[in-house]
């Protein structure tokens, strides 16, 4: 099967993981010319509904839980990484997460002009103040403090349009693109997993490269592995120190 191209350089990002926070972090206050130039796609867990209409489309969710050993690993590699880039975290708690209930709401953000300050306002809340970003009441507040409609936001995980339309098409769509974890960079036919590769995505943007099959490009260490079976293989592994779910 043949690659897939990404006309424009994407960044896959969730409101879960603490490196897709730096990696937002980094672009912003690193990078905002990349920031500007990138598409932003959506990526978290789906809950057992969310599976199922992958599942009836022909896809699945390339991603798998992480042991214990490899959470306490994180926990302690964030801290360098905060701590190098002077950011204070409060670690959150999660309590029987539904990730439909922060995530659903961008649209709305998006419908009114606020997709930005809803991604700057939500990791916010869960990195930098600890809060339950999976309790609708703390997403009410985050839409109140924005202008939106409170009640529609935290009512958005229930939302059958929402769920059917544009956050299935932008699940559709990560599980298409390969993307077994965040963040995760596209650009042209290249692929780009984890903090530690953010500096390569930039420079590849900043350069107009992109590379191409037959190219010279780099071979996938996964030597033999069909590119639809790309995400199935490494989502055996999902986290490493720049990248996780």
């Amino acid at each position: 099967m043949a690659a897939k191209r990404s006309k424009v350089p994407r960044f896959y990002f969730n409101f879960r993981s603490p490196y897709s926070w730096i990696a937002y972090r980094d672009l912003m206050d690193r990078y905002p010319d990349v920031a500007q130039a990138v598409e932003w796609h959506l990526w978290w867990e789906p809950d057992a509904d969310g599976e199922r209409r992958m599942a009836e489309h022909g896809h699945h969710f390339p991603y798998s839980a992480m042991s214990r050993e490899k959470h306490l690993y994180i926990l302690q590699d964030v801290r360098r990484l905060t701590a190098d880039r002077g950011l204070a975290v409060s670690w959150p708690v999660d309590h029987d997460p539904v990730w439909e209930v922060p995530h659903l709401p961008y649209f709305l953000a998006l419908d009114a002009g606020l997709g930005p300050a809803w991604i700057e306002r939500v990791y916010r809340a869960r990195w930098q103040e600890g809060r339950d970003i999976c309790d609708r009441t703390t997403i009410a507040d985050i839409a109140g403090e924005l202008g939106l409609s409170a009640e529609r936001a935290a009512a958005a995980a229930d939302d059958e349009e929402l769920r059917g339309g544009r956050g299935l098409r932008a699940l559709l769509g990560l599980s298409e693109a390969g993307a077994f974890g965040v963040p995760f960079f596209t650009h042209g036919y290249d692929k780009f997993w984890g903090v530690d590769r953010l500096a390569a995505f930039v420079a590849s943007v900043r350069s107009g490269s992109g590379s191409r099959p037959g190219s010279g490009a780099r071979e996938s260490p996964l030597t033999g592995v069909p590119e639809a079976d790309f995400a199935a293989a490494r989502s055996a592994d999902p986290g490493h120190a720049g990248g996780c779910g």
